[in-house]
């Protein structure tokens, strides 16, 4: 005897004529009157499974007293009868039939048509078929294959039909709606051999089939199911989009991807919730994670004013289009974590007194004897609690904050974020590490903004910015410019730091024709007036460009807005903004008029000193360079020097200086050791310390001073990164070997 077992549309009774041509003669089993006449034949049975018992008690009683059978079933064997049918048959033999591979869906197709097939046309064919050969049979007859399906279909249960067409979905439907069916469809043929999914071309038929009322429902049905079973809203939302359902169900399944996704990846949150919107979700519902993910991403948000998550998303759009205080205020009058947020915003235009209320204001769950609304409170701990104190103390005392802003960085990294930062403490930490001479730090944190995206798309900017900024300020110009190409043409507040940097850059290198070049986009900046304290050196450098290309009216607006908002501790960095005006406008009575502490105050008298012509001390002069080289301003170093040199009486003495400006003032020349950054000359310092060479002996063979010397090895340890003598040795062993 011969078993045949496969699902419907395998090919059973095709296998069963082969079996019976080869025997040559035989019947087909149609009844147990007709199995005596048949004792000395082959007797074919097809179906098995679907015979009563007593067919199949005799069929059996038949096979013992020596009758030949070959008989096909599906995998399933249902009854008692059948197993003991079953039994004896598999003493003989039980084939299985497999889906057809590539080659099989070839030769079956050709043997249809009688004509060749290509084997792209059969690779298609036998994705959309599964292999099963009743579906490739037919997969040139549609309907033909549609008249199967729907005869398949009625002769279901009714609850396998239903899930069934829930299939033809191709989505992933949970347990609970699947319940015990999957192996009557899987029996029946529907389903891919060995999977859950229904083969793709029936699939195709049963959707064509229904009405749309009917597939609206169907839609429906799917995303309430799977929304009711708990599955992650993201796998779901892919796959009834993929289905394209649009929904109220799918709406909610959407509205759920979108806000589990806003902060991780919010360009695909947005679309999440464009399909929540067009699915019929509630716009109410829509637009805060909307809001929120369009700031992220640096969009041109139009926030409608509200309240709660909409209040919180258009105070930071308003923070990244660069009105500051429009942004505090906003965030002020919205739910925590609103004060808090705020609390940068309002140290960046000088209100401090307003900064340390909110700061204090959201942490009391009673102020003035009434308790404080729930959605009002925040607890007096936590990232941007500590964030927040420590944007008023950079406002206070730029030095001690750096610290602050570094531990608040890292604790915004770890948090869980709750809403979109007007700014991130990495910013603000790198501005501030800047105007302290502090640049390893700024680029210190400005990397680790990039490699956590903290703060989103638009954050992103920037930080790459701000990284150009401080390599710009530090003299390499070259990665400086590398930052800048990788950014767009940022809206807002990005765009005073962009047109900064191209000034700066160009001024930098000489590049007169360049400055002209970047005033179109460096004017509306300035035209705007919507400067605050963390833009104070940005702003810098557009005023500085400004006065060199004698656009006068632009200054003075900016500097009184300014003036406004500027905190004490942050007086001097604005006096040396007004220095480097006066500089570059050669008005040497507004530089001596300036008050500046230290370094700062004894450059400007220097220069008030050379800007009138007055003679000057060259070994003064070098010191004062050195001094602004170490406070991480080596281009304004180099100015000094080369101006100095000129007045100077003393060839020798001029020489050297202008041969200190020279090195000051020129980019770096990067080197193939890929990311060391680090010069020739800083190279020939690095053999020479290696070496065991003093800073004296390396001064006396390369014509320079010992404290020059000095100063290349801080900027080589600084450019590495180095925190020890023993660490930067073993690293300038592999630039120098390399």
């Amino acid at each position: 005897m011969t078993v045949v077992v496969g699902v419907d549309g395998a090919g059973r009774t095709h296998r069963l004529r082969t079996i019976l041509a080869a025997n040559g003669s035989g019947w087909w089993f149609t009844g147990v009157e007709g199995l005596a006449a048949a004792r000395d034949g082959l007797v074919v049975v097809d179906d098995a499974h679907r015979l009563d018992a007593t067919a199949l008690r005799a069929l059996t009683a038949a096979a013992r007293t020596g009758t030949r059978l070959a008989i096909s079933r599906r995998p399933a064997i249902t009854s008692r009868e059948l197993a003991e049918l079953d039994e004896l048959a598999a003493a003989d033999g039980v084939e299985v039939l497999a889906p057809l591979d590539v080659d099989g869906v070839a030769t079956l197709l050709a043997t249809a048509s009688g004509r060749p097939v290509s084997p792209d046309v059969a690779a298609e064919v036998r994705a959309e078929s599964a292999g099963m050969p009743v579906v490739v049979a037919l997969s040139r007859d549609r309907d033909a294959l549609v008249a199967r399906t729907q005869r398949v279909l009625a002769l279901l249960p009714a609850e396998a039909r239903s899930v069934a067409k829930l299939l033809a979905l191709r989505v992933d439907l949970p347990d609970e709606v699947l319940g015990d069916v999957m192996p009557t469809l899987r029996e029946a043929g529907l389903l891919v051999p060995g999977g859950e999914r229904m083969i793709p071309a029936l699939a195709d038929v049963v959707l064509a089939e229904l009405s749309p009322p009917e597939r609206r429902s169907l839609h429906d049905t799917a995303a309430r199911a799977m929304l009711a079973a708990g599955a992650d809203p993201v796998t779901t939302a892919t796959q009834l989009r993929a289905a394209h359902i649009r929904t109220p169900a799918a709406a909610a399944v959407y509205l759920l991807a979108g806000e589990r996704t806003r902060f991780t990846d919010p360009a695909a949150a947005l679309s999440w919730f464009d399909d929540a919107a067009d699915a019929g979700a509630d716009p109410a519902a829509v637009a805060p994670g909307r809001a929120e993910t369009a700031t992220l991403l640096g969009l041109p948000a139009d926030i409608e004013p509200g309240t709660g998550r909409l209040a919180l998303a258009a105070g930071a759009a308003a923070a990244h289009d660069g009105r500051a205080a429009r942004g505090a205020d906003t965030l002020l009058t919205a739910p925590a974590p609103g004060p808090l947020l705020a609390v940068p915003l309002l140290a960046a235009t000088g209100r401090l007194a307003e900064a340390r209320r909110a700061a204090a204001y959201v942490a009391e769950e009673v102020v003035a004897g009434q308790p404080r609304p729930p959605e009002r409170v925040a607890p007096r701990t936590g990232p941007l609690a500590r964030f927040a104190m420590a944007a008023i103390v950079a406002a206070e005392n730029p030095a001690s904050a750096v610290p602050l802003l570094i531990e608040a960085a890292e604790d915004v990294e770890r948090a869980t974020p709750v809403a979109v930062l007007p700014d991130t403490p990495h910013a603000i930490g790198a501005i501030t590490a800047v105007a302290t001479g502090d640049l390893a730090t700024a680029e210190h944190l400005l990397t680790r903004a990039l490699t956590t995206a903290v703060g989103g798309p638009a954050a992103e900017e920037r930080h790459r910015l701000l990284l150009a900024w401080a390599r710009m300020r530090a003299g390499r110009y070259d990665t400086a410019l590398a930052e800048l190409r990788r950014t767009s043409d940022p809206p807002g507040r990005e765009r005073l730091l962009r047109a900064a940097l191209s000034a700066g850059i160009a001024r930098r290198r000489g590049d007169i024709a360049g400055l002209h070049a970047v005033w179109d986009a460096v004017e509306p900046v300035l035209a705007r007036q919507a400067v605050d304290l963390w833009q104070l050196a940005a702003v810098e450098e557009l005023l500085v460009a400004a006065a060199r290309l004698r656009h006068r009216r632009r200054i003075e607006p900016v500097l009184a807005a300014l003036d406004e908002i500027v905190t004490p501790a942050w007086r001097p960095a604005l006096g040396w903004l007004r220095v480097q005006v006066a500089i570059a406008d050669d008005d040497p009575e507004t530089v001596a008029a300036q008050q500046l502490p230290g370094v700062l105050g004894q450059a400007a008298a220097m220069w008030a000193t050379v800007l009138a012509g007055g003679a000057v001390d060259p070994d003064a002069v070098s010191e004062l360079t050195e001094a602004l080289a170490d406070r991480q301003l080596p281009w304004e170093a180099s100015r000094l020097a080369g101006q100095a040199a000129i007045t100077t009486t003393d060839p020798a003495a001029a020489r050297r200086l202008l041969e200190r400006a020279r090195e000051l003032s020129e980019p770096d020349k990067t080197i193939s050791a890929e990311s060391s950054g680090l010069s020739e000359r800083e190279l020939d310092v690095a053999r020479m310390v290696l070496a065991g060479s003093t800073h004296r002996e390396i001064g006396a063979q390369l014509y320079i001073s010992p404290k020059t010397v000095e100063h290349h090895v801080a900027r080589i340890r600084s450019k590495l990164g180095a925190t020890s003598r023993a660490e930067l040795l073993a690293m300038l062993r592999d630039i120098v070997a390399e």
